[in-house]
């Protein structure tokens, strides 16, 4: 009889130990130094799995809204002027409603909405098509690239934070919903501060930016860092966190700097008590709602998350 590729365990040792034996000879004499020997109708019943318990080796960081730009401004203001450009006012939370994703997305999303329908169809007596899409996005690009600068100030505590997991060894990587040409110059502007991930990835550097996963994928290729559960995706949108999720990588979710308050350092600072608790449970649990398996108030608060999903590997935890 042909016993090929049954399985032992001995409970004594520290793992399984897999043999393959060709017969009942071999077998008997195997089995001899086991205390357990199980019958294969019964390993039938088991699956054995190949979990990582090493530690995280990799952040991939948002910027607008994680590590810069507090309140992403210069996205949402930029939008508004273009809009403009072709005589329909947006408000900002029409601006802001589809932030993360692919600029021009971001632009047919607005686009597709009832409220900015109907007053593009008062303006131009028909619905807004994908022509004007492209129009728009020509535009917004030279506009965004102009104002870049004037909303790159890091968020406060993001350079330390992220110079500290560089000393610990774990890699930063950052995707975004800019292009590269956009990136750039947002990342000129947070090396002069003191933040220089180790990659960037942009949106247009990718077959479909979010809520698909090839930005954070492209990430780890790039950084060569293996397996996926060892990454931890940052961002402050619902599509950042899908991004992640559908990358099969830890996410947490930023809700005090990001889009969803939607406001600066000082202004936020000036808020009233209850208002400010308000909006920043409601940014909880937008974040919450997308899948993150964590929600902080800003990048200050990572290194304790990042110790704790440390905890979880060791116990063989996935995201």
């Amino acid at each position: 009889q042909s016993t090929w590729g049954r399985t032992f365990w001995n409970p004594t040792m520290s793992s399984p130990v897999l043999s393959r034996v060709r017969s009942v000879q071999s077998v008997t004499r195997f089995a001899s130094s086991f205390s357990v020997c199980e019958a294969p109708s019964s390993l039938h019943q088991f699956r054995y799995e190949r979990r990582y318990q090493g530690k995280v080796k990799g952040i991939i960081l948002d910027w607008a809204g994680t590590t810069l730009d507090c309140g992403v401004y210069s996205p949402a203001v930029v939008f508004i002027d273009v809009f403009k450009k072709f005589g329909v006012n947006i408000t900002m939370e029409e601006a802001r409603e589809p932030m993360g994703q692919h600029k021009k997305v971001h632009i047919q999303k607005i686009t597709e909405m009832d409220s900015v329908r109907a007053k593009w169809r008062q303006v131009h007596n028909r619905e807004p098509n994908s022509e004007d899409v492209d129009a728009m996005f020509r535009d917004f690009q030279p506009m965004q690239i102009a104002v870049l600068d004037q909303y790159s100030a890091l968020i406060t505590g993001c350079a330390q934070t992220v110079q500290k997991f560089q000393r610990d060894g774990i890699l930063i990587g950052s995707t975004t919903g800019f292009t590269k040409a956009m990136v750039d110059v947002l990342h000129t502007a947070a090396v002069k501060q003191g933040y220089r991930p180790d990659n960037t990835v942009a949106a247009d550097m990718v077959p479909a930016a979010r809520p698909y996963p090839y930005m954070v994928w492209k990430n780890a290729i790039d950084l060569s860092i293996s397996p996926i559960e060892a990454i931890v995706k940052v961002d402050d949108t619902m599509d950042g966190i899908h991004e992640g999720t559908n990358a099969g990588c830890w996410t947490v979710g930023l809700a005090k700097t990001g889009n969803y308050i939607g406001l600066n350092e000082a202004e936020i600072a000036a808020l009233p008590k209850a208002e400010y608790n308000r909006k920043l449970a409601a940014a909880y649990e937008k974040l919450a709602r997308a899948g993150a398996h964590y929600v902080i108030d800003d990048i200050t608060g990572l290194p304790a998350v990042v110790d704790h999903i440390n905890a979880r590997l060791a116990r063989g935890d996935r995201p």
